[in-house]
């Protein structure tokens, strides 16, 4: 099993910044693919970012490239997302994910590993 776990998230006014993290536990494999996906009220799960665990090949939904940084610890087997800029539209649950790796990493329903997610409120 693989456990993950969210932190990091909050209230913040637009502009401003957060650094989220997942910290992994468990059976982890270094062909892990992490990815960060985030859901708003109404609304389907939505893919954010992607990284491998080794820390290359970095994906990014067009929506937050240039304001979001993802990146990886293995010292730590931590993954996080740093944003910035934020909008009253990324306000959502962040959730960190884990599965084998794959050249199509923005599918939800390809991630066998969740955390509980962290909310992000941006206020205008």
């Amino acid at each position: 099993q693989v456990q993950l776990v969210e932190s990091g998230g909050g209230l913040v006014q637009a502009g401003g910044s957060l650094r989220l993290s997942c910290a992994a536990s468990g059976r982890t494999s270094s062909t892990f693919v992490m990815g960060w996906f985030r859901q708003a009220p109404g609304k389907e799960r939505e893919f954010v970012a992607a990284i491998r665990w080794s820390g290359g090949s970095l994906v990014y939904t067009d929506s937050v490239k240039g304001r979001f940084t993802i990146s990886s610890d293995n010292a730590k087997n931590t993954v996080y997302l740093q944003m910035n800029s934020l909008k009253p539209e990324d306000t959502a649950v962040y959730y960190c994910a884990a599965r084998i790796g794959t050249t199509t990493p923005g599918r939800a329903n390809s991630y066998p590993y969740w955390g509980q997610g962290t909310r992000v409120t941006v206020s205008s």
